[in-house]
């Protein structure tokens, strides 16, 4: 019995606190009234496409609406061909047609919510990575109408994060309160990036761990994420985000 209850002391102050401090904060603050009230326009993050001749990868993350917004947050994919006079920008989405394209400005706020920016990639390395990109997004395997469940996936984190899986040259990882990022396609249960260097293993994005350069040390709890940022210290916080140390 004493081993249980230290187990779930240590959920309760490891994912469920900081859980409830969110929430909490979330409260405190303004928001819209519903969607045609929320704020869905650029942040001024990015420079207009136009004024580089380079290629470019973005990948973007805001919280989203509603309660879930104190806990949870919405990716999305931005690239820009070389030469390309605008970007293209990829979300999944829970209706019409799930993965759209371009229905947001790149760098647009989300529910009001202002994007954060998780990784950038210019030059000649984004030019070769682009049509990866493009491929992993073409074979999304949750792609159709009816493929997207808010919790615990597959849903928008879930789609950015395959593709991130897919082509790991990006280097990038979504934070933790990308809600469904751990969801794995198809029911799998441990997947090896294609460069070897991060493992992910989990029970349908409930309950599992990724280990590796990228994810650092991860562990998972009904979509929370606690854990440790190696590349970049700092400490993984669910629902609140990554800590700097």
């Amino acid at each position: 019995m004493k081993s249980v209850k230290r187990l779930l002391l240590l959920i309760f102050v490891v994912y469920l606190l900081p859980t409830f401090a969110s929430a909490g904060l979330w409260a405190m603050r303004e928001h819209p009234s519903g969607w045609s009230a929320a704020r869905w326009s650029s942040a001024g993050i990015l420079p207009k496409a136009n004024e580089s001749n380079d290629a470019a990868i973005y990948i973007f993350s805001a919280m989203t609406g509603g309660l879930k917004g104190s806990v949870a947050s919405h990716a999305w994919i931005v690239t820009k061909a070389k030469g390309a006079a605008t970007y293209t920008r990829y979300d999944k989405v829970g209706w019409g047609n799930p993965i759209r394209r371009n229905h947001r400005d790149p760098d647009a706020f989300w529910y009001s919510n202002p994007p954060q920016l998780v990784a950038s990639v210019t030059g000649s390395k984004a030019e070769l990575l682009i049509p990866k990109i493009e491929g992993a997004i073409a074979a999304y395997p949750y792609a159709e109408p009816g493929g997207y469940t808010i919790w615990p996936g597959p849903n928008s984190n879930t789609f950015v994060a395959y593709v991130l899986r897919t082509v790991p040259e990006i280097g990038a990882v979504l934070p933790p309160h990308a809600v469904g990022r751990d969801y794995l396609p198809d029911g799998e249960f441990v997947h090896l990036d294609d460069d070897s260097r991060d493992l992910h293993v989990t029970l349908r994005g409930l309950l599992g761990f990724s280990v590796g350069v990228r994810s650092g040390i991860e562990v998972h709890f009904l979509g929370l994420v606690a854990g440790l940022d190696l590349a970049r210290p700092g400490v993984k916080v669910p629902a609140l985000g990554r800590i700097g140390i």
